[in-house]
C-alpha cells in the first residue's frame, strides 16, 4: 500500500489531527501555553505553505497539459 503525500500533506484533517496530537503531547509534559500556542501556529503556517504549493503545482500541471494538446 503506497501513501498519497500529496494528496495527504493537503488534507485539513490530516493537519487537524498533526495539530491535536501535538498539543495533546505539548500539555502531557505541562508545556506552557503561550509555547503550544507558538507550535500550533507554527503547524498550522506550514500546512497552509505546502496545501498552497501543492495546489500551485497542480494547477501549473493541469495548463501544462492543456497546453500540449
Amino acid at each position: 500500500m503506497k501513501i498519497d503525500w500529496k494528496r495527504k500533506l493537503s488534507s485539513r484533517k490530516f493537519w487537524a489531527a498533526v495539530t491535536g496530537f501535538v498539543v495533546a503531547i505539548l500539555f502531557a509534559f505541562n508545556i506552557a501555553d503561550v509555547t503550544v500556542e507558538k507550535v500550533t501556529s507554527i503547524i498550522s503556517a506550514t500546512a497552509i505553505l505546502i496545501a498552497y504549493i501543492l495546489a500551485e503545482g497542480f494547477v501549473d500541471g493541469k495548463n501544462e497539459d492543456n497546453k500540449e494538446e
